[in-house]
């Protein structure tokens, strides 16, 4: 536990966060909890005190909304296990500050999967309480889709095992509300899946004058392919044997990205093969290169480092990714990092559209990605800032929908009732006034304002 002043403050407040572009909003005091009965304990003194909570698992949002200004920050570092996993049943219960790498190297030596985020650093918390993009989402589903239960601590400071069967409405809110949740959720009951027997993946790089036309043909060829095909453009930096091709584009490629979870190399092969028929000629192509998780997030972990100051903006769209690149591609040629990149997911089978069952994530579209702007420097915080802000106001006219965990709600609060079917924007707000009838937790708004004196010195 620590409060202004204290020696260890500015470490508990800061710890674990992946943004490192920090906002000057500080909590009055910060508890690091190490089981449940602690849990339940500060949320039973919020409330003697008149005081809100906030709770942070694994710090990865980009708009940091687990610093508010004034309150108390849950700090759940300490729940970071794997706790069990029935191989037979396909089951597992894991606490929520485990990452997807940790996860899925549990998994995997015994044949089993999940539909983990991409980033191998996130935890499970965040992920799957705002929805999770997943792996292989075409067959699996979002990763909260495959939460069976949560034990989660209620504003009253109850535990309660949250399900289909029972509690269902807090279970509902939970399987999507992000960051706006009102519980401590400290485990999730997961169900597992068979391990890919095969994992394949293509890769092919085309100039930034094609890369309208390209994402036009992706866009047209996604609905015939199989689900079991992740299917993701890139507009970033070339690699190295391409640079001097790309210069004339400023260093910016078109990267098209696709990964296959197959029963068998040669199904993989087959599903991949549509792919390496392009109308227009690549720079160059990598067909069928046997891939594993670990090197899956090796790979996604190289495109968003570590240690970096970031704006993310993320949304659902129903346009041809093509329209979309064009809106982009400009901005990418001159942008002032070159660790930033614009990505659009373009879904894939007859059904292209995921409608999530039966959680309170509800947003879709037939493609989802937009501006990852990360730089190391803060003297080009604002030239950085100035790119981001442009690249997503030229793209906003092709939004359908937000995501709750990548997108800036503190600078666009719109973009928070955006990520939910008005439906789903309003039930939450009323389940809210049901399990948090004194407001002991944040809501998504409250205390983000960054106009507070800062505790650094």
């Amino acid at each position: 536990m620590a409060q202004p002043g204290d020696p260890a403050y500015l470490s508990m407040v800061q710890a674990n966060l992946w943004n490192q572009l920090l906002p000057e909003r500080w909590p009055e005091l910060v508890v690091r909890v190490k089981d449940e009965h602690d849990v339940i304990a500060v949320l039973r003194y919020a409330r003697e005190q008149g005081r809100k909570v906030v709770v942070r698992g694994g710090g990865h949002h980009w708009c940091q909304p687990t610093l508010r200004r004034g309150g108390i920050l849950i700090d759940l570092a300490c729940f970071n296990q794997v706790l069990s996993i029935d191989a037979a049943a396909r089951t597992a219960i894991v606490q929520p500050v485990v990452s997807n790498r940790e996860l899925l190297a549990a998994l995997q030596p015994l044949g089993l999967a999940f539909p983990s985020g991409h980033c191998p650093q996130v935890k499970v918390s965040g992920y799957l309480l705002g929805g999770g993009m997943a792996w292989n989402q075409g067959v699996w589903g979002a990763g909260t889709e495959s939460v069976e239960a949560m034990e989660i601590i209620t504003a009253a400071g109850e535990k309660v095992l949250a399900s289909r069967e029972q509690h269902a409405d807090l279970f509902w809110a939970a399987r999507g509300a992000g960051p706006g949740f009102f519980g401590v959720v400290i485990a999730y009951h997961l169900k597992v899946y068979p391990l890919p027997a095969a994992i394949l993946g293509s890769t092919f790089c085309f100039p930034l004058a094609q890369a309208g036309t390209v994402g036009d043909w992706i866009s047209a060829l996604a609905p015939s392919l199989s689900p079991s095909v992740e299917l993701t453009l890139f507009l970033l930096q070339a690699p190295p044997p391409l640079q001097a091709a790309a210069a004339p584009d400023g260093g910016v490629v078109l990267m098209v990205s696709a990964v296959a979870f197959a029963d068998t190399d040669a199904e993989g092969r087959r599903q991949l093969e549509p792919l390496d028929h392009s109308e227009l000629p690549p720079l160059s192509r990598e067909v069928a290169v046997s891939l594993s998780f670990p090197t899956l997030f090796d790979l996604s972990g190289s495109l968003w480092p570590e240690g970096h100051r970031s704006r993310v903006e993320n949304r659902f769209s129903s346009a041809s990714a093509g329209d979309q690149i064009r809106a982009a591609a400009g901005f990418m040629a001159a942008a002032p990092s070159p660790t930033t990149l614009v990505f659009f997911t373009v879904f894939t089978g007859p059904a292209a559209v995921h409608d999530p069952i039966n959680t309170s994530y509800s947003m879709n579209g037939q493609v989802y990605g937009g501006p990852s702007t990360m730089w190391l420097d803060p003297a080009y915080d604002a030239t950085n800032i100035e790119w981001h802000e442009a690249c997503t106001a030229a793209l906003h006219v092709h939004t359908k929908g937000s995501y709750i965990g990548e997108t800036d709600f503190v600078r666009r609060p719109t973009s928070a009732v955006e990520a939910y079917l008005p439906h789903c924007w309003s039930r939450l707000a009323d389940l809210r006034a049901v399990h948090d009838p004194d407001r002991v937790f944040f809501d998504l708004f409250e205390a983000l304002g960054e106009d507070v004196h800062s505790f650094s010195s």
